[in-house]
């Protein structure tokens, strides 16, 4: 079975995402895991403090050396939870989201789902201007974008990671056939009714589709992906 280790501020985030529909049922039947780690559990030293009403504080970010916007994930606490998250496992997947990582492929999620030599993927959930660099350095860990744009956080990266990673693992999708990628499929479908009147025009399904010839609607499904 294939963990997903998810090193995060936020882990409330994921919580419908991986509870419904086919990740919720992958996790049920355990053909997958998902387990968080708030990272503020790992704040230690000065940045964590109790107040007299019992409140605890605990500061995971500070302000990057050489001046700029914005706040930078704090290296310790980071490290301190993939320790956890990876305990005693010697071959784990380490991921790290960032703006300038690799992109992230369905060729990628294929391989890291099948890939033999590990059953545990780490991922940290980048945020604010990014995490210390030195965390890279020391974990060795592979730096991964999943689009040339800027989001808020890593945790919807690391959403999409583990939807298009668990999607491969065989059971998830219940058929090999339900992989799309697996089948000569089109983005542009059709269901019934045949024919659809909407606003007063009328929207019909390609005479192809309802031929029965095999051979051709497979052709023009092919046109369809060009």
């Amino acid at each position: 079975m294939l963990t997903f280790h998810i090193i995060t501020i936020f882990p409330e985030m994921f919580d419908s995402y991986t509870k419904e529909s086919i990740l919720g049922r992958a996790i049920t039947e355990k053909k997958i895991k998902v387990k968080f780690y708030p990272l503020r559990e790992f704040v230690r030293g000065k940045y964590r403090k109790v107040w007299p009403d019992g409140n605890i504080s605990a500061q995971v970010d500070e302000r990057p050396y050489g001046g700029g916007p914005g706040m930078v994930l704090r290296a310790e606490p980071m490290l301190a939870a993939v320790k956890k998250a990876k305990g005693k496992k010697k071959n784990v997947k380490i991921i790290m989201t960032t703006v300038g990582g690799i992109a992230f492929t369905n060729i990628k999620a294929k391989k890291l789902a099948l890939d033999k030599k590990f059953k545990d993927i780490i991922i940290m959930c980048g945020r604010y201007e990014g995490i210390d660099a030195r965390v890279q350095k020391i974990l060795k860990a592979e730096e991964i974008s999943i689009g040339d744009y800027v989001l808020t956080g890593g945790e919807l990266p690391a959403m999409v990671m583990i939807d298009a990673i668990a999607r491969q693992i065989p059971g998830v999708l219940g058929k090999s056939e339900s992989i799309e990628e697996n089948r000569v499929s089109s983005h542009e479908m059709y269901t019934r009714p045949e024919s659809l009147v909407w606003n007063k025009k009328k929207y019909t399904v390609p005479a192809v589709l309802l031929s029965g010839n095999n051979k051709n609607i497979e052709e023009w499904k092919k046109k369809q992906n060009k």
